[in-house]
């Protein structure tokens, strides 16, 4: 199909958002650059995580969600996220994670590439991965992690499904994937080629009972296109094979399209633009809770249901 260029953000459940807030701009050293809310259920944030300018394929976005029980693990679900970072720069953030309490595993190699699994506060499986590919992300100079260390974007992400084989057709024949490899019983898939922030990890796991959504858990993963035009051609491809995706919903920073792949991971397409600064000055990023425009008139009732933030 070739209309979809990787992953444009990936969405999970958090706890406490204050907690959530903290890790990921204190520790991590991303940067907040949209706080909003979940427009769907808008009594709770909507926090997007991501390089200075919030450049789609870096956005880790989180529904904090306190009162939600844990995940349940199973298939079906995207059940972690990877991160790139720079090449060279694990032992740096070992070090630093460890320092903060974080619990962190060891440095391991997964297809060819060295990896650090770590656990945010919330039970959310990520891991740090080394990559020298170019990148479009932008470095903070406000961050608390040194620029050369920082965190580039988006990585990868693993699905676990029941059956391998129609997932795989799902990606190759219809979403325009081609097959990467296979390491340890993960099969890689990556769009055009593959690459930093283009690749998406399977594993078949036929024994488990089905997954659920909790804290700790990734709600959904978003892939991008380039512009309406190709969120079109996408969204037809996907209807022509029975996935029956959602209308094009105008979520205001871009335009998304939802459906379920095969094995019943909550799969976006999302446009590129317009973006971020559509609303906010680059420079002012993630600093007042911004609603899109139909939710402005509600803005008193919205912000008396949220806890605050610093």
């Amino acid at each position: 199909m070739g209309h979809i260029h990787g992953i444009h953000h990936v969405t999970a459940i958090a706890g406490e958002p204050r907690e959530n807030l903290d890790f990921y701009t204190r520790v991590l050293g991303m940067r907040l650059v949209k706080k909003s809310v979940n427009q769907d259920v808008p009594d709770t944030y909507h926090l997007f995580y991501a390089d200075a300018d919030g450049h789609p394929g870096c956005d880790l976005t989180f529904f904090p969600w306190p009162n939600l029980g844990p995940k349940r693990p199973g298939h079906g679900l995207a059940v972690e996220v990877s991160l790139a970072v720079p090449a060279g720069s694990l032992d740096f953030w070992s070090d630093r994670l460890r320092s903060e309490q974080v619990t962190v595993g060891e440095i391991e190699t997964r297809f060819g590439e060295r990896t650090l699994p770590v656990t945010d506060p919330h039970n959310q499986s990520l891991t740090l991965v080394e990559t020298s590919d170019p990148r479009e992300s932008r470095t903070w100079d406000q961050s608390p992690v040194p620029l050369e260390r920082q965190i580039r974007g988006l990585h990868s992400v693993r699905l676990l499904e029941r059956e391998l084989p129609p997932t795989a057709e799902f990606l190759t024949k219809v979403m325009g994937f081609r097959a990467v490899g296979e390491d340890n019983g993960w099969h890689r898939f990556g769009a055009n080629g593959g690459g930093s922030g283009n690749v998406l990890d399977v594993r078949e796991v036929p024994g488990e009972r089905r997954g659920g959504w909790g804290i700790g858990g990734i709600h959904h993963v978003a892939w991008r296109v380039p512009d309406d035009a190709a969120q079109r051609a996408a969204r037809e491809a996907i209807a022509k094979a029975g996935r029956r995706p959602t209308e094009v919903i105008d979520r205001f920073w871009f335009r998304s399209v939802y459906f379920l792949e095969p094995g019943g991971v909550l799969f976006e397409l999302a446009t590129d633009g317009p973006g971020f600064t559509i609303d906010e000055s680059a420079a002012n990023l993630g600093e007042q809770l911004i609603l899109p425009p139909w939710l402005e008139p509600q803005r008193h009732e919205i912000e008396a249901a949220l806890p605050p933030l610093p």
